[in-house]
């Protein structure tokens, strides 16, 4: 018997993931996907939020925009997105314009927001000056945040949402900028499945649902908005469902809602599927520490201490689970910030009187301030 036939068996004999259920979301690479997690012992449900074509490009604004850039040298180029630099330079190739726009990229300092951006630069001989490690688009922004770009001529690759925004804000900072939209994010044609996931997430129903993209992510909740789901979602997230995303632009996206997610270390769709046999097992068990003396046990918004149940808020429970990531590790305002409900995080004297509100609940010993760091539990050696 072959290494690999002998791994299917044992695979095929533990199936980690048997009765649990695990919504997708994704249209490309879905059936791969499926069966990744339906051999674990998954059961799977479908609800594709994009069009399975997502990334419309609109041909004449795009040659428009490319001749726009040719117009002048290119002092800063970022780029965000391999899809969308490929997508760039095949249709600069149809035009006979490939040479000039690689001349014109070739002399401007050039950020890229990851890998698959670095890549494509690569492939047409563009070196990036700088990428972050995290691959977030705002990390490119904080790198160009302070800097005198008066003067400075820059062309911002757009990733299929508007940035319109951060073009306003590079102006304040004296530049000239130039957004490239190559391609505009298409939902699906059909949403009546989406909208059952939704209802499906929104009654826990589903113990963990995986995103591969952001705008898959901000198309979600916008459903759930549509449908008047969107609280229930988030609570949902935020206690029993699991948020499974690729990585971490992905991960971002759900910051806004103050939704805790999971992410594999490295952004492939199989370290995804593995990290859920560990994440959902252990979830069900409960988490169990020794905090300052007391046990505190955690199953998703149930909360014993002692053996003693407590009751929190949405707002007290959010950051909870935020310090249960790293039991011990210090968790600053600005994470658990972005970890409150939607509606709640207005500034850090939110964090404030959540982790207030979770003194009062568990006990005042077992949260520790971290001056000017942030807050961090107790956890006993």
């Amino acid at each position: 018997m072959s290494i690999q036939v002998a791994e299917a068996t044992l695979e095929e004999a533990v199936r980690p993931l048997e009765g649990y259920r695990i919504g997708v979301t994704a249209a490309r690479k879905v059936e791969e996907q499926v069966a990744l997690l339906e051999r674990r012992g998954a059961i799977v449900e479908t609800a594709p939020v994009l069009s399975i074509e997502p990334y419309q490009i609109d041909e004449d604004a795009l040659r428009q925009a490319t001749l726009e850039v040719l117009g002048g040298p290119v002092d800063l180029f970022v780029a965000t997105t391999g899809i969308g630099l490929r997508s760039w330079f095949t249709a600069a190739e149809s035009w006979g314009l490939l040479d000039l726009l690689v001349s014109a990229l070739g002399s401007a300092e050039i950020l890229a927001r990851g890998p698959k951006s670095v890549g494509a630069l690569r492939s047409h001989g563009l070196r990036e000056l700088w990428s972050p490690a995290s691959e977030t688009f705002e990390d490119v922004l904080a790198h160009l945040r302070g800097r005198d770009l008066t003067g400075k001529r820059i062309v911002v690759q757009e990733h299929g949402q508007s940035l319109n925004n951060v073009a306003h804000a590079l102006r304040r900072q004296g530049a000239n900028v130039h957004v490239v939209t190559i391609y505009r994010i298409e939902g699906v044609g059909d949403p009546e499945p989406v909208f059952r996931m939704v209802e499906h997430v929104a009654d826990r129903k589903l113990d963990a649902v995986t995103f591969t993209s952001a705008p898959a992510v901000a198309t979600f909740m916008e459903m759930a908005g549509v449908v008047g789901r969107r609280e229930d979602v988030v609570a949902a997230f935020q206690a029993d469902v699991v948020a499974t995303c690729v990585g971490p632009v992905t991960a971002a996206a759900f910051e806004m809602w103050g939704v805790p997610t999971v992410q594999p270390e490295r952004n492939r769709l199989a370290a995804m599927v593995k990290l859920l046999e560990t994440e959902l097992p252990s979830r069900r068990e409960g988490t169990a520490l020794e905090v300052a003396g007391h046990t505190l046990l955690l199953h998703g918004d149930v909360i014993l201490v002692d053996g003693v149940e407590v009751r929190l808020s949405p707002a007290p429970l959010s950051v909870l689970h935020a310090l249960v990531v790293n039991p011990g590790h210090v968790v600053s305002r600005r994470d658990l910030l972005s970890c409150l409900p939607t509606g709640q995080a207005s500034s850090e004297h939110a964090v404030e009187m959540a982790v207030a509100r979770l003194r009062a609940a568990i006990g005042t010993r077992l949260v520790q301030t971290v001056v000017k760091r942030g807050y961090r539990l107790v956890v006993d050696s």
